[in-house]
């Protein structure tokens, strides 16, 4: 397994000790590096290098006990299916049981509530997960390289969000996922392994999108605690603060939030959101493919 770091100057370096950082949880994998995000994938702003770990070609080490560091894919299913490497993800064990919070952003980036959402996290030392659509990976890549360099995680949540297109065929749905994946591996140099239905696999997924999910080497995760915040009667800051507390019960929550525009209600929530989870007694997950489902 690697381990790589992004900052002014990014790199990937293989690190002989990563078990003993990521609490030494099953057998060491290949040290073989891979491609690294080009350099000005790095915003000059990241002043501390961010960690994150790629998958083995195999997915083989995909058996990580901290859920604070983003997993990616350091190739393109294109790529994969190229070079005849897998796409299909071994078993995998969710993280053991513990009191584990995940703030997810959708429909981002754009160049003003996510960059909110950023300060704030970064004030809070918070990270998070943000699932972005390829074409605003595409208008605003500052601030999708910010979220990758400040050690957040990036999920795939469609290329343009086009219902229409994405829940008319399971190939359908895969051939827009791929889209963004491009869109993201061409500015960073990694893939998402974790993505997002929009409005959610309920409803929309037939066994075939399942399939062609579990076929593509992705882990898709809807959410257990909704702060409302794309409800269609305008509420408040306060609404989506009662909201998460009421709902926010449980050891393992992934709470949906958005961060696109229109969305300031949001930012004026989230420094209360971080202080009433903190109150709550619990830590602050990124979303991977070993995070437990939230159902």
């Amino acid at each position: 397994m690697t381990i790589k770091h992004t900052g002014k100057k990014a790199a990937a370096l293989s690190l002989t000790c990563l078990w003993l950082l990521l609490g030494g949880c099953g057998p060491q994998a290949s040290q073989e590096e891979k491609p690294a995000p080009q350099e000005e994938a790095a915003p000059a702003a990241a002043e501390k290098a961010a960690a994150y770990v790629t998958a083995a070609d195999d997915f083989s080490n995909l058996s990580l006990d901290n859920p604070a560091i983003p997993v990616y894919d350091s190739y393109t299913l294109a790529q994969r299916r190229a070079k005849g490497l897998p796409t299909v993800l071994p078993a995998i064990k969710p993280y053991k049981a513990q009191k584990t919070v995940y703030l997810t952003f959708d429909d981002g980036p754009d160049d003003k509530n996510t960059d909110a959402v950023l300060d704030i996290l970064k004030q809070e030392n918070v990270k998070a997960t943000f699932y972005v659509l390829g074409r605003n990976v595409k208008a605003y890549p500052e601030t999708a390289k910010r979220i990758f360099a400040e050690g957040h995680a990036l999920g795939n949540h469609s290329y343009d969000h086009d219902y229409k297109r994405l829940y008319a065929s399971a190939d359908n749905y895969l051939a827009e996922m791929e889209q963004a994946d491009d869109a993201i591996y061409e500015l960073l140099g990694v893939r998402p392994l974790i993505t997002r239905a929009p409005s959610g696999r309920m409803g929309n997924f037939t066994a075939a999108y399942e399939n062609i999910i579990a076929a593509n080497a992705y882990v898709e995760h809807d959410w257990n605690v909704s702060s409302a915040d794309a409800a269609p009667n305008h509420p408040v800051a306060q609404d989506f603060i009662d909201n998460i507390q009421g709902q926010a019960v449980m050891d393992s929550a992934i709470i949906l939030m958005h961060s696109s525009s229109g969305h300031e209600e949001t930012v004026k929530a989230l420094p209360e959101i971080i202080r009433i989870l903190r109150e709550k007694g619990y830590t602050f997950g990124v979303i991977t493919p070993m995070t437990p489902q939230p159902w």
